[in-house]
């Protein structure tokens, strides 16, 4: 049966369309990052998926119920209930963004030589926890370090790596698990739940909080119902449900599958840690009805967390990653496997052999899409892991040199994707024609928002 999309568009915008001496030029004055081009100058957009996405009509609807009083408004509530009917928690604390979340509640659980074990930090989530003096440790799954493999929750965290950390020196250190679901840094791979059944298990053996970073829930859930055994027939809220059931507490940014262009939330069991929370919200982000969030806002996530469950929009999400993945490949670009939903993972390391880690083949392809199609993403690799000398040498190289195609929700048609391909396919015939790159500046943390770089000929 042929495939048709759950959706249509309503309003829309126009691409810009662009020159290659204009793109080369625009290279040239953001510094050859990405992340420092103008908007208005990006012709497919897929730097990230967080708030990028397109709201509904119906979202756009409940919007215009708003209630902005400062206190206790009537959209805070409709907003907790939204929440509520997934994430199962007493407390449900509103804030700005995923960003907040994440230094509100690891302030609270964290601090000096205190440890976070986790599946992957992402980028802004690891700074977060290494600025409370804290120290941030990736423990995921052996499977995640075969790119190639088919292998169905390659996001999974490595639960006998935890449990050997809990029962050592440093388990006393311990302040939280922290899992992330999907794994962004780990190539978007979902998490089973007989993973998370079986780390919540030795988190409650050993006293320690596990906290689920749940900015696409969604997303995990659909993967679960279309991979693990045993809950084929589950529908997706009801696996999402049962995530949160298994952890003592949550982030989320819901600029993700929230299908908002802003709002997170803090979810929480324990009272004591949720008046902590609340306490540092109040004198930074908001009242705790609104945590920094218009009513116009918390309507719109309200109404979005209804609508991301739909089975029908999970799965035309599926379809549509899984075909810029298989056209990558089909041109001549390998992508971590199997696909997931957000985005997907180009190796750039195996595509550009002729530019060495210290040259970031992974930043260089980033580059190379918006210089030949105006196509803007994130590199993956050394330039954002890798560690650096006082000089901006490479001293580390990343295990991985990838390159993110993120994937906003309800934006791009089948059409532009084929574009993303094309381009793709351009460089992949003539990749050695692609040159690296030397950090010219770059600050001490975040370097990758940042930093300025220069081409070189290899």
């Amino acid at each position: 049966m042929p495939h048709l999309r759950p959706f249509v568009a309503a309003v829309v915008r126009p691409i810009p369309i662009t020159t290659r001496e204009q793109r080369i030029q625009e290279l040239d004055r953001a510094g050859h990052n990405p992340f420092n081009i103008q908007a208005d100058r990006v012709s497919i957009d897929l730097l990230s998926d967080s708030g990028t996405g397109a709201v509904s009509v119906d979202q756009q609807a409940w919007a215009q119920r708003a209630d902005e009083r400062y206190a206790g408004a009537e959209s805070y509530y409709r907003f907790r209930e939204s929440v509520r009917d997934i994430v199962p928690y007493r407390h449900v604390l509103p804030v700005h963004q995923g960003r907040a979340a994440e230094r509100v509640l690891f302030t609270a659980l964290l601090g000096p030589g205190k440890i976070s074990l986790s599946n992957t930090h992402f980028d802004t989530t690891r700074a977060n926890v290494e600025r409370l003096g804290a120290a941030a440790w990736d423990l995921p799954c052996p499977e995640a370090q075969d790119l190639d493999a088919d292998l169905p929750f390659k996001g999974n965290i490595d639960v006998e790596a935890v449990r050997n950390v809990l029962a050592g020196p440093d388990g006393h250190r311990v302040g939280q698990i922290l899992v992330t679901i999907t794994n962004n840094g780990g190539g978007g791979q979902p998490v089973s739940m007989a993973n998370l059944e079986a780390i919540s298990a030795v988190a409650r053996t050993h006293g320690v909080p596990l906290i689920l970073d749940a900015a696409r829930f969604a997303e995990n859930a659909w993967l679960v119902t279309q991979r693990e055994p045993g809950y084929e027939q589950w529908s997706p809220r009801a696996v999402a449900r049962r995530a949160f059931e298994l952890a003592d507490g949550a982030v989320a940014s819901l600029k993700k599958d929230g299908l908002s262009p802003e709002g997170a939330f803090i979810g929480l069991h324990d009272t004591d840690l949720a008046d902590r929370c609340e306490v540092d919200i109040i004198a930074t982000e908001g009242f705790r009805t609104y945590g920094g969030l218009t009513g116009h806002t918390l309507e719109q996530l309200a109404q979005g967390l209804r609508e991301v469950l739909d089975p029908h929009y999970l799965a035309d999400r599926e379809r549509e990653a899984a075909f810029l993945a298989d056209r990558a490949r089909e041109v001549g670009v390998d992508t971590v496997r199997p696909s997931g939903l957000h985005g997907i993972y180009l190796n750039a390391g195996r595509l550009l052999p002729h530019l060495q880690p210290r040259h970031f083949p992974g930043h260089s392809l980033a580059c190379a899409l918006y210089r030949e199609g105006g196509i803007r993403a994130a590199e993956l690799g050394s330039l954002y892991l890798g560690e650096l000398d006082a000089n901006n040498e490479l001293v580390t190289p990343a295990p991985f040199e990838l390159v993110r195609l993120a994937l906003p929700r309800r934006v791009y048609d089948h059409s532009h994707l084929e574009y993303v391909a094309d381009i793709l396919a351009g460089i992949a015939k003539n990749p050695e024609r692609v040159p690296g790159y030397r950090i010219s500046h770059a600050p001490q943390v975040l370097r990758h928002f940042r930093c300025r770089t220069e081409p070189i000929a290899v």
